[in-house]
């Protein structure tokens, strides 16, 4: 029975081949997934010890994958790559330097993935700073307790929450890169 788990999540099965084959021999059970949601859903079941996340899923998005990684904090340690043809795909919802995960170009050679998977595992041990989760819960309970007066349908008041809290999320995300860049661009300064 392997001891590692590698999650390898891609809509093209050559890449997920070429992955597994570049991948040193060993104590690894290498999982793939073909979209977004299959491989959300071993995250979930399996518990990785790395994932390769293409940034282009059907059905849900490696954006949207990153999202819900990000957002739960027993998923925020598992050490993340991503992977795309286009690294300005990325950057356009992420900016650089990336903090947590590490970033590789597709097409790749061997040494480039074995480099940014022992770059993604250092990353995942850094500290993570958990501010979204309570600042999105007062909006929420907020939100439900008036229902009878606007009308609305408890499914849409719970799809607005929802929404809400990303929303949120997002937004805490973004404050906190904004601030990793100032802190970044003073350092520089220095």
């Amino acid at each position: 029975m392997a001891s590692h788990k590698i999650l390898v999540i891609d809509d093209s099965r050559v890449i997920r081949m070429r992955v597994r084959d570049m991948l040193p021999k060993g104590n690894f059970e290498v999982l793939e997934a073909k979209d977004g949601v299959e491989g959300l859903n071993l995250i979930r079941q399996e518990r990785p010890n790395l994932i390769m996340l293409d940034f282009l899923l059907p059905r849900m998005s490696g954006w949207e994958v990153f999202q819900q990684i990000q957002n739960q904090s027993d998923l925020q340690s598992i050490p993340l790559v991503v992977m795309s043809g286009r690294r300005e795909e990325v950057t356009e919802k992420i900016p650089e330097p990336f903090e947590f995960f590490e970033f590789i170009e597709k097409p790749f050679e061997q040494k480039e993935l074995i480099e940014a998977i022992k770059a993604s595992m250092a990353k995942a041990k850094l500290p993570r700073v958990q501010a979204a989760a309570t600042v999105a819960t007062p909006a929420a309970t907020t939100a439900t307790a008036a229902p009878a007066e606007s009308g609305a349908s408890a499914a849409e008041i719970q799809a607005l929450n929802e929404k809400v809290a990303k929303m949120q999320a997002e937004i805490d995300g973004l404050k906190k890169q904004l601030t990793q860049i100032v802190t970044f661009i003073k350092q520089k300064l220095k």
